[in-house]
């Protein structure tokens, strides 16, 4: 009977504590008046030069890919192994459908009637610096969608570093490569 007693109590307690208050409290709709604070605001401004959380951007070469309002001709960090094959994942999974794996334009929704993107390989391409590819990511181009909010900033860098390297393969020579490399390539079959 005891138990039967307590689970009553604390069923009574839990009813009687859920009154509700804590749904049909002040509801504040952002600048919407309120007599809170004496300028009849519901929030207070930002104080000067606040930046949110993780948005300090100071850097324009690395953050927009421009010097002044020109396009960064070169990558605004060293080139390693480590972000070329940063760069191939990220291409792969955010470009090659329409860029096709080697950038030609010719990837598998092309193939399906989408409108080809240019090759990567053509002249003009070829000449654009490369704040040129990290602003076509940022901010889209012709029919291509903006992937800021799906790729982050250092990702579009090796996402660019990797369009260099893939525009480097196509005219590349066997003197181009280096020494200890040249068996390894040598040997395979194409």
């Amino acid at each position: 009977m005891k138990p039967l007693r307590l689970a009553l109590l604390l069923i009574c307690a839990f009813l009687c504590g859920c009154s509700g208050n804590m749904t049909n409290g002040s509801r504040y709709k952002p600048l919407e008046g309120t007599s809170f604070f004496p300028d009849g605001s519901s929030a207070r401004p930002l104080p000067a030069y606040t930046v949110a959380r993780g948005h300090l951007d100071g850097n324009q070469q690395f953050y927009q890919g421009k010097y002044g309002t020109n396009l960064i001709t070169a990558l605004p960090m060293p080139v390693t192994l480590e972000l070329l094959e940063r760069g191939q994942e990220r291409f792969n999974i955010y470009c090659s459908m329409c860029h096709g794996r080697t950038g030609e334009g010719n990837g598998m929704i092309v193939q399906r009637g989408f409108p080809p993107p240019p090759s990567f390989h053509i002249e003009r391409l070829q000449q654009a610096p490369a704040g040129h590819f990290f602003n076509v990511i940022t901010h889209g181009y012709g029919i291509m969608y903006s992937y800021a909010s799906r790729v982050e900033v250092p990702d579009r860098w090796a996402i660019a570093a990797y369009i260099r390297a893939l525009q480097y393969s196509q005219h590349a020579k066997l003197e181009d490569v280096p020494l200890p490399e040249r068996p390894r390539l040598e040997g395979q079959k194409p």
